[in-house]
């Protein structure tokens, strides 16, 4: 436990300095939210309103905002629903820019934002004054190692399209996040320093984020989620109810049934697409982070809606060389061993990266 955590759980920051605020994931296809309350005898959060809301078609894509109005809709309709005020809200990775560079030991706190706005338009192809950016200083592997600095951009154009539409919807964002950050606090124990690989396995895109000493370094996206495995099933199953598609991934998936012999081959060749996918993005890594101590993906961390495939750690795992788990989505919140939450265990992978937002607000009880 850090000193932060030990004082705030002896001395609790009063209630009415609080700002209670709920985690939004905002997805192309969905609006998932999570909101804790903390429960200072226990030590732990508590889980005081979660759900999913649909985002109408043609309203986001690929994490672009087409319709402000209907994303506003949307929006309204959360606040409707939860009669929330502030809201941490998910930004999407395809609009992330990622770079990491040094900086000169002793540089004053104030002069480092002044020092990497020089360096963006070296990194990113944008200019400052099209950009937001923020940074985060990576753990050092010692005290006369460099000092790094992880630095990740978004167009202002990107921003303030989520910003428009929170505010028209009567909120207040406190905080925009890249959904693999967020997903990194949820899945990954406080303090953690060794490099893990996040795979986000949605609806209509896999999202990857590789995480070293407790940093996001790098984000990419993969173009295939569920959705192909679903349309490939109906391809050799005929038409079939969306549910039972989903209780075949989830029971069959990459596992051999004599019931349905043609349902392993085609889901492992369309896994292969996404598995030759994850390899080039690790190479890149592994290549690029030579510079970084105990650099090298040491496990992957599987979540998302379609993470739920069955044989999908196993075989992530053989594939690329090293071990595989579906994450354990609570572990920062509470205990299951004390707790059991109202989202079930298949439908949580999914709460991932609004979890890890609510989470943001409340960092005395994780780090």
């Amino acid at each position: 436990m850090s000193l932060r955590s030990f004082v705030h759980r002896v001395l609790p920051v009063p209630n009415y300095l609080r700002l209670p605020s709920v985690g939004v994931d905002v997805s192309d296809s969905s609006l998932k939210f999570v909101q804790f309350r903390p429960d200072y005898d226990d030590h732990a959060l508590e889980l005081a309103q979660w759900g999913d809301i649909d985002i109408p078609e043609q309203t986001v894509a690929r994490g672009e905002v087409l319709d402000i109005e209907k994303l506003t809709a949307t929006l309204g309709e959360f606040k409707r629903q939860t009669k929330a005020t502030y809201v941490r809200l998910s930004l999407p990775e395809e609009r992330a820019y990622l770079f990491e560079t040094e900086i000169k030991r002793g540089t004053p706190y104030k002069e480092i934002r002044g020092a990497l706005e020089f360096r963006l338009e070296e990194n990113v192809p944008l200019s400052p004054r099209d950009a937001f950016f923020d940074y985060e200083i990576i753990a050092p592997a010692s005290e006369t190692a460099p000092l790094r600095v992880s630095v990740t951009v978004y167009a202002r154009e990107t921003i303030n399209q989520y910003y428009e539409a929170t505010r028209a919807a009567g909120l207040i964002p406190l905080s925009f996040e890249v959904e693999a950050a967020a997903i990194a606090r949820a899945t990954l124990p406080p303090g953690e320093q060794g490099t893990h690989m996040i795979i986000d396995f949605g609806k209509t895109r896999t999202g990857i984020g590789i995480v070293h000493r407790g940093t996001l370094m790098y984000t990419s996206t993969i173009d295939i989620g569920g959705v192909e495995l679903s349309r490939g099933l109906e391809a050799i199953l005929g038409a079939t109810d969306a549910a039972q598609l989903t209780t075949i991934k989830n029971t069959i998936g990459l596992t051999e049934s004599t019931e349905y012999p043609k349902v392993a081959p085609l889901i492992r060749t369309e896994m292969e697409k996404i598995i030759n996918e994850l390899m080039l993005r690790m190479q890149y890594w592994n290549s690029h982070a030579r510079g970084l101590e105990d650099h090298e993906v040491e496990s992957v961390v599987l979540c998302g809606g379609s993470s739920n495939l069955k044989g999908l750690p196993a075989f992530v795992a053989e594939r690329l060389g090293v071990p595989a788990t579906r994450a354990q989505v609570w572990q920062n919140a509470f205990s299951l061993d004390d707790t059991v939450p109202p989202i079930d265990l298949r439908h949580s992978y999914g709460y991932a990266t609004a979890i890890g937002l609510a989470l943001a607000g409340h960092i005395a009880f994780y780090d």
